[in-house]
């Protein structure tokens, strides 16, 4: 495993950024590093939507195409756009070093 680091910009613009290992997901790196706003609330099981980024317009061509039933997910997440992703299905490997999410204002009300 190799280190790598993700840069997630709050609302506020203040950037947190995070050093981890690869094989682990977008979500599981912000849970671990207690970055707010990424509530994960299904624990990665992808049927919820409160692990909602916007990934930077840069990666998010770089990243494996989202599915279909994320896709629906993402309908029900406040704020989602083209770029939205469920961090939860990001897995990170040594090509994400540097990947830059935008965390939401708000997340879904389960």
């Amino acid at each position: 495993m190799s280190l790598i680091t993700v840069h997630f910009i709050h609302p506020d613009e203040r950037m947190e950024s995070v050093q981890t290992d690869t094989g682990l997901t977008v979500m599981e790196v912000a849970r671990e590093a207690g970055v707010s706003g990424i509530l994960a609330e299904c624990g990665g099981g992808a049927i919820c939507s409160t692990c909602h980024v916007h990934v930077a317009q840069d990666w998010y061509h770089r990243l494996t195409p989202p599915e279909a039933t994320e896709g629906m997910l993402l309908e029900l997440a406040p704020g989602h756009d083209a770029y939205s992703r469920l961090s939860c299905q990001i897995e990170l490997d040594a090509t994400h070093d540097g990947i830059s999410v935008r965390v939401p204002e708000c997340q879904s009300d389960y």
